[in-house]
C-alpha cells in the first residue's frame, strides 16, 4: 500500500517536472510541496516528534519510489534523514524536540555537513573547529558538498573541539541557517542530480550555544560513522528507484521500436540484456531490503550489510542505466527520452556517503 501510495504521487507529481528541473538545475520546490502534503518528506522522524515513524524499510521504499521518476527529488527524504539522524542517535531530549517537530511538520530540512575541501573519504581529517567560549562554541571551517545546503534550515556540522585526539577530537553540533556567520558558495555545476542543490557550506565565527552540542564532546565521529551505517541503505535506496526507472523506460521502448520487420523485444540479445538488468537489479533490491531490516534492529553485522547495499545497488545502477541507454540506441543519447538523465544521475550513487573504494574497505573490515 505505501509503494502504491508513493507511486502514485510520484507520477502524477513529481515525475512532470523532471526533466525541467534537470535542465534548469533547479530546486524541485514541487516535489518538496507534494512530499510535505502527503508527509513523506521525513517519514523516519519518530512519532512522539510529531513524525509518521516509519521504520527503516519504509523508509526505504518511500525513497526508491521517489527516485524512480526524480533522482534529485528523493535527496528530500534521504536528507532529511541523514542530516537529522545524528540529533536521533546521540542527540538530548531537548535537542530532539526542538529540530525534528520542525521537520516533521516540514518547515524546515536538514542537511550534513562532514565533507571538507581536503577530507572527503579521510573524513577525520577535518579542519573545522569549534571552540569552547563560556555557554557557546565558536564555529570556524568550510564544508564541501552539502547536499540541499541553502535550502535546508538545519545542518548538522562536525568539527574539531580536540585536535590532539584525531577521531576522538571531533564533535557534532546542530547550526541554524540564520545563525550570524553562516553562509553559501555558489552552487556546484554537476553531472546529475542537479535539481539538488550542492555547496560549501562556510562558517565564520559561528557562536552557537553549548547545549546544541549532539551527544558528549569528542563523540561526534562515531556518531556521524554510526548515522552512515543506516544511511548509506538510503543511497542503495536511491540507486533501485534509478535503476527501476531505466529498466521500466526500455522495456517499454523495446516493444515499440521496430526493426528488420518486428519489435526489437522480440530479439534474444536484446532479451538477454534485459533479462540481466532485472536479475541483478532484483539482487541489489533484496541484499537492501535486507540491510533496511538490519538497520530497523541495530544488528551486529549492520555496517556490512549497509557498505555492501550500498556498494552493489550504486553499481548494479550504473550498469542497469547505462544498458538502457543502449537499448535506446541514438535515442537513449539524446535529452528527449529520460534514460541519459538516470544514467548521469546513476553515477553519484556510487560516489557520496563514501565511495564505492572505501566501500570495500569497510566491508573487509566488517566481514560476517
Amino acid at each position: 500500500m505505501l509503494r502504491d501510495t508513493v507511486r502514485s504521487l510520484a507520477e502524477a507529481k513529481i515525475a512532470p517536472f523532471a526533466a525541467e528541473v534537470d535542465e534548469q538545475a533547479r530546486f524541485p520546490q514541487e516535489a518538496l510541496d507534494a512530499l510535505v502534503g502527503s508527509d513523506l518528506h521525513a517519514v523516519h522522524v519518530p512519532e512522539e516528534y510529531g513524525g509518521a515513524g516509519a521504520d527503516a524499510l519504509a523508509t526505504v521504499i518511500v525513497i526508491e519510489e521517489v527516485a524512480r521518476v526524480c533522482a534529485s527529488s528523493s535527496l528530500i527524504p534521504a536528507v532529511n534523514k541523514l542530516g537529522s539522524l545524528p540529533v536521533i542517535l546521540s542527540g538530548s531530549e531537548d535537542l530532539k524536540k526542538k529540530y525534528l517537530g520542525p521537520l516533521a511538520k516540514g518547515d524546515a530540512m536538514f542537511s550534513y555537513c562532514l565533507s571538507e575541501p581536503d577530507a572527503g573519504s579521510d573524513a577525520a581529517g577535518m579542519k573545522t573547529k569549534a571552540v569552547r567560549d563560556g555557554d557557546h562554541y565558536v564555529l570556524n571551517g568550510v564544508k564541501r558538498w552539502i547536499t540541499n545546503a541553502g535550502v535546508s534550515e538545519y545542518y548538522t556540522v562536525m568539527a574539531v573541539t580536540d585536535p590532539e585526539q584525531r577521531s576522538k577530537g571531533i564533535s557534532a553540533f546542530v547550526v541554524e541557517k540564520s545563525d550570524e556567520g553562516v553562509s553559501f558558495g555558489a552552487p556546484e555545476k554537476k553531472l546529475g542530480i542537479k535539481g539538488s542543490p550542492t555547496r560549501e557550506v562556510y562558517l565564520d565565527n559561528v557562536r552557537i550555544p553549548a547545549d546544541r552540542m549532539i551527544g558528549a564532546e569528542g563523540t561526534g565521529f562515531a556518531t556521524a560513522m554510526k548515522t552512515l551505517d543506516h544511511t548509506r541503505i538510503t543511497i542503495a535506496a536511491q540507486a533501485l528507484g534509478i535503476a527501476q526507472g531505466a529498466l521500466d523506460y526500455a522495456k517499454g521502448y523495446v516493444k515499440e521500436r521496430k526493426q528488420f520487420g518486428k519489435a526489437i523485444a522480440d530479439f534474444q540479445g536484446i532479451q538477454f540484456m534485459l533479462a540481466d538488468m532485472a536479475m541483478k537489479l532484483e539482487a541489489a533490491r533484496q541484499l537492501t531490503y535486507s540491510a533496511a531490516a538490519k538497520s530497523e534492529r541495530v544488528e551486529a553485522d549492520l555496517t556490512f550489510f549497509g557498505a555492501a547495499a550500498k556498494c552493489f545497488a550504486s553499481d548494479v545502477a550504473m550498469e542497469v542505466t547505462t544498458d538502457a541507454v543502449q537499448l535506446l540506441g541514438g535515442y537513449g543519447y539524446t535529452r528527449d527520452y529520460p534514460v541519459e538523465r538516470m544514467m548521469r544521475d546513476a553515477k553519484i550513487t556510487q560516489i557520496y556517503e563514501g565511495t564505492n573504494q572505501v566501500q570495500r574497505i569497510v566491508m573487509a573490515r566488517n566481514l560476517p
